[in-house]
């Protein structure tokens, strides 16, 4: 198992590698004033967190238990962490509670307050808290590879657990089943009894189960699939609330969370408002399939071909992939359920898996309407290049790109090394993907035992700069500044490191480089450091080249494009769902045009592969399916939520974990990985399309607001630009209240975070209708190619055409709130050391800001380690 540190030594780093700037990692900072490192929101002190789980209110106590792993800060050893509050906002982390054992982890579940003792497993006079959680049986196991539902109990408040004799209590033989979420039913006609809302995730169907003791089950019915189902559903809860606190007319709420498929992209949480009779919950918030504008069908592929289209399809692989010849009637073999899409016929490049490579253009067409319309779905690749293969640039090809005889090492090419790198274990032969030739520089496979905690340097022979660029294949992974590792391919002048890059925490290699015309005539080293342990703790390097023009990647893309004149001029990719959705392009600068449509499957891995269907040309713009659905949150950081049990005055408060799957391992901290959301007060209110959540932090969390730092009641003129606010609004730990009235301006709003060259941006989009968070520019965004992002959520003007904001900034996140509520976009990010400065912005015109208020907010995290 990977081990999660925060200081090591390099064995064998030479006093010139020191003197080189090469150093040991020092020991960490004290726990709590880290950067990065939360001050309002919970985290464990070290290792990693995922979903909420067990939450519970008892004798006055905030119980908060949480997927966590004790022996690093990657995900796995799933057992269950614990802490407790007084208040929410103060957390004291406590010892493990549920652990991983030789026959299973322990994933997600709840915990109830059994008062009645239906279990047994306490008394009247002190009945058990009992925890209901998923046993995903390991090899060891008479189960194994089956997820069932367990249960263990607590006799003590809490504080320590016995896992029950008789586990597992529910089992339907399945590798899918997990995630209960547990209440009390008061049966209105008598009785009352425990229900469990359960996922078959990869069904998209929450099954509900009642139980007099917790320990005997039997179904009760199923919900599912219902709207977005591109993903796997996983943490369901439901509960009642009372439409704007009226109690005569209570709703039931079913939060199904989901992944990927999430609005933004990886993973979300969605709700549907009904009713529930004791036995079945039903929809009435579940939104049909809907049809894109009327308009001209370009292309339908419902008659069994591909009508005129050409079509390239990689040879030599097993099967005709990735188009095969004809379209598609759905699924093919090996694929999860295609859904979604129009008529008998797609494309679908899963023909022979995610493997095959290729690409389909149109024919070519006229530009006519001032929309093109159509269906996409699979994996979400953007495009990045025009470059679609893998051939090295013109150029001037260095250390025979690593391809020394067979029998000898880089040794006998001059080079020297330090720790696990002498060159003598390299070249390697094996790991990367995408290098070209048969001999690499890989630092995983190295020293007498491979690995990602081999560690040490290997410096090349000194060669001129000949040329104004430098290329090179690079893969591997990525350390942020702040991690205390280097892992870097480096370029030195005279000793000194004057350009650096790394992988991307993947195992494919891509083309990268640097501008070196200033070095023209001078002589140069490349140098591969490997201070870096634990998960993609290793780099790899091929075909290094002296060039004319600067390094160009490759596009690994899975993209639906539009041609005109012979450039890309739109494309869009699928969001990692089988679930075709609608896409629309704004064609209008194009009509009387000639246009081409080109689709391009150039992924050979994890969903790699591109689905499309209905182009349509038409004079409306169709609407996102995905986007009509009501979501727990617009941002790409809050998911697995669920709420507390067991509180007072029937109170709904939830926590979210605030990371997404698609780069929750790779996120830039240490010692510990992941935060939760702020704890939120749930409620239903009435609105022109019937009930809907609003939320609000507790108030607790607003209990920790100090004096404001900074008030203007009067407003203002924001010109065209960003206009740098004051220092006495600067801060990484506060609460920003905002009004502003978009005006002329096609885009406007604040940043945060920021330090002149980065910042996170916050505002209004008059053209969409929407507030988005962007933080492409956010500080450091490189160790995920998935992280960089604009989120945003549609927000309606006030009355007085005015946008209002809430947003808790807390050093590696912001929480926006807005719409009273109705709308909410939670955003990790991981600004530049000391970036904390703050301004007004606008686009395209000018717009006018109202009133703002930056009120410091006190830490309740780790209060020993604040600085």
């Amino acid at each position: 198992m990977r081990v999660a540190t925060s200081a090591f030594t390099l064995a064998g780093l030479t006093l010139t590698g020191v003197m080189a700037g090469v150093t040991p990692a020092s020991a960490g900072p004290e726990v709590g004033s880290e950067q990065f490192r939360p001050a309002y929101h919970y985290t464990p002190a070290k290792n990693w967190m995922n979903d909420p789980n067990g939450m519970i209110f008892h004798k006055g106590v905030y119980h908060l238990f949480y997927q966590h792993n004790p022996s690093g800060n990657t995900w796995g050893n799933m057992s269950w962490g614990h802490a407790t509050s007084k208040d929410l906002v103060h957390w004291q982390e406590q010892p493990l509670a549920l652990s991983t054992d030789a026959q299973e982890d322990v994933f997600s579940g709840s915990i109830v307050v059994d008062k009645d003792n239906t279990t047994g497993f306490g008394t009247k006079e002190n009945p058990p808290l009992v925890a209901v959680y998923t046993s995903a049986y390991k090899e060891p196991s008479p189960n194994r590879g089956l997820q069932a539902q367990s249960l263990a109990y607590s006799l003590d408040d809490g504080q320590t657990w016995t896992k029950y004799s008789g586990n597992p209590v529910l089992n339907r033989n399945s590798a899918n089943f997990r995630d209960p979420k547990v209440f009390w039913y008061d049966n209105p006609s008598g009785g009352g009894y425990w229900v469990m809302t359960a996922v078959e995730s990869q069904d998209h169907k929450v099954l509900l189960y009642k139980s007099g003791n917790l320990k005997d089950w039997t179904a009760l019915s199923e919900f599912g699939p219902a709207n977005a189902s591109g993903g796997q559903w996983e943490c369901p809860d439901m509960f009642p609330l009372a439409v704007d606190g009226d109690t005569n007319n209570i709703k039931w709420v079913m939060v199904v969370n989901i992944n990927p498929g999430g609005v933004a992209g990886g993973s979300a949480g969605q709700y549907f408002v009904g009713n529930f009779d004791g036995t079945t919950f039903t929809s009435e918030t579940t939104k049909p399939a809907t049809a894109a504008p009327a308009g001209t069908v370009l292309a339908g592929f419902n008659d069994g071909t591909y009508s005129g289209w050409t079509v390239n399809n990689e040879p030599g692989n097993w099967k005709n992939g990735p188009f095969g010849d004809a379209p598609a009637a759905g699924s093919l073999p090996g694929q999860n359920p295609v859904t979604q899409f129009g008529g008998t016929g797609l494309i679908n490049s899963f023909n022979d898996g995610d493997w095959p490579l290729g690409s389909m253009q149109s024919p070519t067409f006229t530009v006519t309407d001032d929309y093109l319309n159509f269906l996409i779905g699979g994996g979400k690749h953007p495009r990045v290049s025009d470059k679609l293969d893998n051939t090295p640039p013109p150029g001037e090809l260095k250390f025979d790109g690593f391809e020394v005889p067979d029998g000898t090492t880089l040794a006998d090419a001059g080079w020297t090394g330090t720790g696990d790198l002498t060159p003598n274990f390299q070249p390697a032969t094996s790991g990367g993907d995408f290098y070209l030739g048969a001999k690499r520089i890989n630092t995983f496979e190295t020293g007498t035992v491979p690995g990602d905690d081999r560690q040490g340097t290997l410096t090349s022979p000194e060669f001129p700069i000949t040329k104004n660029f430098m290329s090179m294949l690079v893969g591997g992974g990525h350390r942020s500044a702040d991690s205390g590792q280097t892992l870097a391919v480096q370029l030195l002048i005279n000793g000194n490191v004057v350009r650096s890059l790394a992988g991307d925490n993947a195992g494919l290699l891509n083309w990268k480089g640097w501008d070196v015309s200033e070095f023209a005539g001078q002589n140069a080293q490349l140098r591969v450091v490997d201070q870096a342990t634990g998960g993609w703790g290793h780099l790899t390097l091929d075909h290094v080249m002296l060039t004319d023009t600067p390094a160009v990647p490759r596009s690994d893309e899975e993209t639906v494009n539009l041609v005109v004149n012979g450039q890309v001029v739109r494309t869009a990719t699928g969001n990692d769902s089988e679930t075709l959705d609608w896409a629309s392009w704004n064609v209008k600068e194009f009509v009387g045009q000639q246009a081409q449509i080109k689709v391009v499957d150039n992924n050979r891995f994890g969903w790699g592969h591109i689905l499309a269907d209905e182009f349509t040309a038409s004079s409306a713009a169709a609407t996102s399916r995905l986007e009509s659905y009501d979501w727990l949150d617009y941002g790409r950081d809050y998911y697995a939520a669920v709420s507390f049990a067991n509180m007072p005055d029937n109170k709904r408060v939830m926590v979210g974990w605030m990371n997404n799957w698609d780069y929750a391992n790779d996120i830039p901290t240490n010692p510990w990985r992941s935060a939760m959301s702020l704890p939120r007060d749930v409620q239903l209110t009435q609105t022109p399309d019937g009930p809907r959540l609003t939320q609000s932090a507790v108030k607790q969390v607003d209990d920790l607001a100090q004096k404001p730092s900074y008030a203007d009641k009067k407003g203002g003129a924001v010109a065209t630009g960003t206009t740098s606010l004051p220092a006495s609004t600067s801060g990484q730990v506060q609460r920003v209240d905002i009004t502003f009235a978009p005006g002329t301006a096609k885009k406007s709003g604040i940043t945060v975070l920021g330090d002149g060259s980065s910042s996170t941006i916050i505002g209004y989009d008059a053209m969409t209708g929407k507030i988005f968070v962007d933080r492409t520019k956010s500080g450091n965004t490189a160790f995920h190619s998935a992280f960089s992002s604009v989120d945003d959520a549609p927000v309606a003007l006030d009355t007085k055409g005015n946008v209002t904001l809430r947003i808790y900034v807390d050093r590696s996140s912001v929480e926006v709130f807005t719409g009273n509520g109705l709308q909410t976009i939670t955003d990790q990010v991981f600004p530049n050391a000391g970036a904390d400065k703050m301004g007004l912005f606008a686009e395209g015109g000018t717009a006018q800001l109202k009133s703002l208020t930056v009120t410091p907010m006190e830490q309740s995290m780790f209060l020993s380690g604040k600085k």
